[in-house]
């Protein structure tokens, strides 16, 4: 069963790359911007590598490829998973959650 977290309880998106210097960051400008658009502005968005992840982050956004290491750092965090660093239809729908105030629940864990 996947794990969810209200929009409202979060106060910080970490959104997760290998390095946490290229791709991540690029995501999260383009989050920001949605973010922004839609007139978000009670949450901070920041990148991170898989490596420094603390271990207590509620919510993280990363490539699906690296959501088990992401879980291996952060177990009891609520983890979405995209397949495209820009345009991935995640990013709207995260950002309409907040909107919303809705539920976000986390992509399911891959199968070994």
């Amino acid at each position: 069963m996947s794990k969810s977290i209200k929009a409202s309880d979060v106060k910080k998106i970490l959104l997760v790359c290998e390095a946490g210097i290229g791709s991540s960051l690029m995501s999260v400008n383009s989050l920001k911007k949605k973010f922004r658009k839609a007139g978000i502005t009670d949450v901070t968005i920041e990148h991170s590598a898989t490596t420094t992840l603390p271990s207590d982050t509620p919510f993280i956004v990363c490539h699906k490829q690296l959501m088990d290491s992401a879980r291996d750092k952060a177990p009891d965090a609520v983890i979405v998973g995209f397949d495209l660093f820009f345009n991935d239809p995640i990013f709207d729908e995260i950002t309409q959650a907040f909107l919303d105030g809705a539920e976000i629940i986390g992509t399911e864990k891959k199968k070994k």
